[in-house]
Parts: C-alpha cells; sequence; structure tokens
C-alpha cells in the first residue's frame, strides 16, 4: 500500500496529513482512523511511534489512517480534532498536547459519536466521560517503580537515612509528567522515608534544557546524592551536567528507557530506569481503536507493561531502538 502526503486545511490551520490504506473493501468494513499527535519531532520515542504506527496501519487492509501531528500546539490539535470530526472517521486516536485543553475538542467527538481513545498520556479526570479508552503506560507506576529503583540503591550503598535527590519532572501541564512526578513523590517516602526530595524543576522533556536545570542545581546544593528524570532523555542532559562539572557518585533514574539511557547504563554512568516500548506503544493504540469500532469490550485503562531496568538485568533487554 502506498503512503500518500496530503495537506488539508482546518479553520486557519495547515495541517499535514499521512492518509494511509487502500481502497475501501467491498463488504464495506474499511475503518477510518484518525490519530493527531503530541509532536512528533521533539524526541526520538515520538518518532519511532509514528513510523510503527503506520507500520501497523499498513500492515491491516482493513485499516484507512490519517496521520496527523500538532506540533505541540494546542490550537492546532483541537483544530486536527474538529477536522476528523468532519472527515466523519470511525475513530480518533488523540496523543494530547495538554490534559485538560484538549477535553472540549474531546467532547466535540464524542457528541459526534465518533468514539476517541486517548494513547500514551492520558487526559485530565473531567474528560474521562468522553474516552472509550486510554491505551498506553501506567506513568504513575512507572514513577513508582523509579522510587523503588532509586531506594533500593540507596540502601545498597547505606546512605537511605540521609540521601539528598533533585528531581528533573516533564512538561507542566502534560498527564504523563504529573503522573511520574506523583508517583515518584508518594512511592519514595513510603519505601524510604529519610530521604529528601530537595527540589524539582521541568526539563521539558529536553535535554538541553534538563542539563541547564541540572547545572543550576549542581550550583545550588553541595550534596546530591540522586537524581530522577521523567525520562531517560532528560537525565542524560542531567549526567552531562554532573559529568562536566566533575561531581561523581550521583545516582541517576529515569523513567522511559532511551538508547542514550541504555548506553549511559551500559557504561555505569546511568543507574536504572522503566523499560517502555514506543513500538507497543503504537500498535497497542491501533488495536485498542480497531476493537473499540468493532464493539469488542475494552478495558478503560487499557495498560501495557513497563518493567523496571537497572545496570543489574539489562542484558535481559535489548537496546531501545530510539
Amino acid at each position: 500500500m502506498n503512503v500518500k502526503l496530503k495537506t488539508m486545511i482546518a479553520g486557519t490551520t495547515a495541517l499535514a496529513a499521512l492518509a494511509i490504506g487502500g481502497a475501501a473493501m467491498a463488504d464495506g468494513h474499511t475503518m477510518k482512523i484518525g490519530i493527531t499527535q503530541n509532536n512528533v519531532g521533539v524526541d526520538s520515542y515520538q518518532t519511532t511511534y509514528e513510523n510503527s504506527f503506520i507500520a501497523a496501519a499498513e500492515a491491516n487492509e482493513n485499516v484507512d489512517a490519517v496521520v496527523l501531528d500538532a506540533g505541540g500546539d494546542v490550537a492546532r490539535q483541537i483544530a486536527q480534532v474538529q477536522d476528523l470530526i468532519q472527515q466523519e472517521v470511525d475513530a480518533i486516536i488523540i496523543w494530547p498536547t495538554n490534559g485538560e485543553a484538549v477535553i472540549p475538542a474531546v467532547r466535540e467527538a464524542f457528541n459526534a459519536g465518533i468514539p476517541v481513545i486517548v494513547t500514551n498520556s492520558n487526559i485530565a479526570e473531567a474528560g474521562f466521560e468522553f474516552v472509550s479508552s486510554f491505551s498506553g503506560p501506567d506513568n504513575v507506576t512507572q514513577g513508582s517503580r523509579s522510587a523503588e529503583i532509586m531506594c533500593e540503591k540507596f540502601t545498597e550503598m547505606g546512605i537511605q537515612d540521609e540521601a539528598q535527590v533533585v528531581q528533573i519532572s516533564g512538561q507542566p501541564g502534560y498527564t504523563t509528567a504529573i503522573e511520574r512526578q506523583s508517583g515518584f513523590d508518594d512511592r519514595l517516602p513510603e519505601v524510604c522515608p529519610n530521604v529528601t526530595i530537595v527540589e524539582t524543576q521541568p526539563g521539558d522533556w529536553n535535554r538541553e534544557k534538563s542539563q541547564t536545570v541540572m547545572e543550576a542545581f549542581l550550583v545550588k546544593y553541595d550534596d546530591i546524592d540522586g537524581v530522577y528524570s521523567g525520562d531517560d532523555n532528560m537525565g542524560v542532559g542531567a549526567l552531562n551536567a554532573a559529568i562536566a562539572a566533575g561531581r561523581e557518585g550521583i545516582i541517576f533514574v529515569g523513567a522511559t528507557n532511551f538508547a542514550v539511557g541504555y548506553e549511559a547504563m551500559e557504561r555505569g554512568e546511568y543507574w536504572g530506569s522503566i523499560y517502555q516500548s514506543p513500538v507497543d506503544d503504537a500498535e497497542a493504540a491501533l488495536q485498542t481503536a480497531i476493537d473499540v469500532i468493532n464493539g469488542e469490550d475494552v478495558p478503560f485503562l487499557n495498560y501495557f507493561d513497563t518493567p523496571k531496568i537497572t545496570q543489574d538485568n539489562q542484558s535481559e533487554f535489548t537496546k531501545p531502538v530510539f
């Protein structure tokens, strides 16, 4: 099947879309599924997700997919949802740019009778009634598991009663960032009650910004024993700052194990993370949409597993492709 590029205009926003799939089947069972993603170019996870989604859609002759990217712009994403509604797609998959701001657009789709599947990062709870299913990782659990990894390492080192931690969170207002932080913040005191989180600052999923945040932490605090980052892209930015400053012995723990995090673990510079596959993420979202269209019973929170990965067990995991 061919992937053809077409440009559509929705309101005043120009939208680039990939239309995927062949002609409608004779029995009329072709499903038209639209997806609006958060920001494909921002990191390798999202790029790999898009490529995997396109491949999965192309491999299914019953699917005709319209693939859109909001470029991190809430207004553009809302316009994209409205455009998909006008196209009368059978389902809309949304990777929200902002968990609160997209709720009115999701409500519009719901009112138009189009099921909405939220992928990767959930919308705010106020919008749950308009959503058929969330497909993605359990981000609160990821944060909790990261806290456990860090506590276990501090205990092994014998510093569990005095360690100080700084945290670099994701993009403010973004559900994944909020959930990973809350999971970490809630779990760490349960397992290591005497460890202190001295400060949290956002790194916006960006390696360079996270490096700058960490540089400021290193100037401000003489004693940093651990760094928790909402993903490994940010975590490696923080690691780079520590290496440049000559600060050794800091335990780095992330979530969403990127290739750069995996490689830093192999070098012994980065301790642990949470293993999450963008391929699994994309394929699960598409399958969830297909199941919803077919009237199958789909759980509202349709999680795929994301296990702990540390230097101790990383040989059990293949290096991430992103």
